[in-house]
């Protein structure tokens, strides 16, 4: 499945910056930056679940703010793209 994941972490603090960079850390290894703070990812359900775990234990929640959305498929027809392009697709091999 596709998903998008976009996070708001409050880096007005030390332990928020640091909390910013563990969540974008933890996305990078399942997914794509397509913007600052959203990430393109193709996971399986196990994955999903484990990402959504990982992400909850990074975050705190009464200052920051997570959303996962399921891309519906085929991308292409429902997502657009306006202005700069990614120099990316989905498709292209994902090295960790």
């Amino acid at each position: 499945m596709e998903i998008l994941v976009a996070y708001d972490v409050s880096t007005e603090s030390p332990e928020g910056r640091r909390r910013l960079r563990r969540v974008a850390k933890a996305c990078q290894a399942y997914g794509l930056r397509v913007q600052k703070s959203v990430f393109e990812c193709i996971v399986n359900a196990a994955q999903h679940e484990t990402l959504k775990r990982r992400l909850l234990l990074e975050i705190e929640p009464t200052e920051d703010s997570l959303r996962i959305y399921r891309l519906r498929e085929p991308r292409e027809k429902y997502v657009e793209q306006l202005g700069r392009r990614p120099e990316f697709t989905l498709d292209d091999p994902l090295i960790v």
